[in-house]
């Protein structure tokens, strides 16, 4: 990837960062009042007062690990479920057991997401954990559609095919056949995960699901203050941008690195 191309990850690395380093830079509280409700920013307070008259620039910094790392782990543990189901129900010839587990698949994707996320993080509310396994859920069947419909594609190959016919274990036929030629589709559905993951446990923060207050985060900062906008949209407007960095410049990444792998991918052929 060229100097130019890494540009597209700037903001969204720096974003990152801020979230996942951000606790560690607060000073003070970001719990404690400061000063009055919407106060607009001054010297002592940069990003000024929210609903509750707390640092807003303290509240952003501690307000975005969570969620990030709620998104993450979503996101990892849909794809080792996607990967996992999607590529056995595209190599199967257990017709039968496929289907079944498909139409479970396609139960769960008729939920609306929403409401899944609400029925699962309700159950257990105040935990960050039941957030990021419920984010999950909602997108494995996605994933699991994605990557099968890959994997049948690859699998009718006609090296894939000599390679079953020549009586190969399973894991070498995954590993040489579909793995490679399943890379860069995997790479970008788990990073369009990873935004929408994001996007969720922002909803969720918004809904007030996961740790409840006074913990910040930046989807219940856009919530508890958009009665202010009007005396300080910050509170609002800054978790709101960043969320927004986050998500395009992380698919304009992901769009560059699997251009990149399919480059090295038509180089490289089946070892011998």
């Amino acid at each position: 990837m060229t100097a130019r191309r890494w540009v597209a990850a700037v903001p969204a690395a720096l974003v990152l960062l801020l979230a996942l380093a951000g606790p560690w830079l607060v000073v003070g509280s970001a719990s404690a009042p400061v000063g009055g409700p919407f106060q607009p920013p001054d010297a002592g307070v940069a990003l000024g007062t929210d609903v509750l008259g707390r640092d807003v620039l303290a509240r952003v910094l501690a307000g975005g690990r969570t969620l990030v790392l709620q998104a993450a782990a979503a996101t990892v543990l849909g794809s080792v479920i996607g990967l996992s189901v999607g590529i056995w129900t595209g190599m199967t010839h257990h017709a039968r057991s496929a289907r079944a587990v498909l139409r479970v698949v396609d139960g769960i994707a008729a939920v609306p997401a929403l409401f899944l996320l609400l029925l699962l993080a309700a159950g257990l509310p105040g935990d960050d954990l039941v957030v990021a396994v419920a984010i999950a859920a909602v997108s494995i069947p996605f994933s699991i559609r994605v990557i099968r419909e890959r994997t049948r594609t690859l699998a009718a190959t006609d090296y894939a095919r000599d390679a079953e016919a020549r009586g190969e274990p399973l894991t070498a036929r995954v590993r040489f056949d579909i793995l490679p030629g399943l890379a860069p589709v995997a790479l970008t559905e788990a990073g369009i995960r990873f935004v929408a993951a994001t996007q969720l446990a922002a909803t969720a923060g918004f809904l007030g699901l996961g740790a409840g207050a006074p913990a910040a985060n930046w989807g219940r900062m856009v919530r508890e203050n958009s009665t202010g906008l009007a005396t300080n949209p910050l509170p609002v407007l800054v978790p709101a941008v960043l969320l927004v960095v986050l998500a395009v410049g992380v698919t304009a990444l992901l769009d560059r690195a699997a251009e990149t792998r399919v480059g090295g991918l038509e180089r490289i052929g089946r070892p011998a």
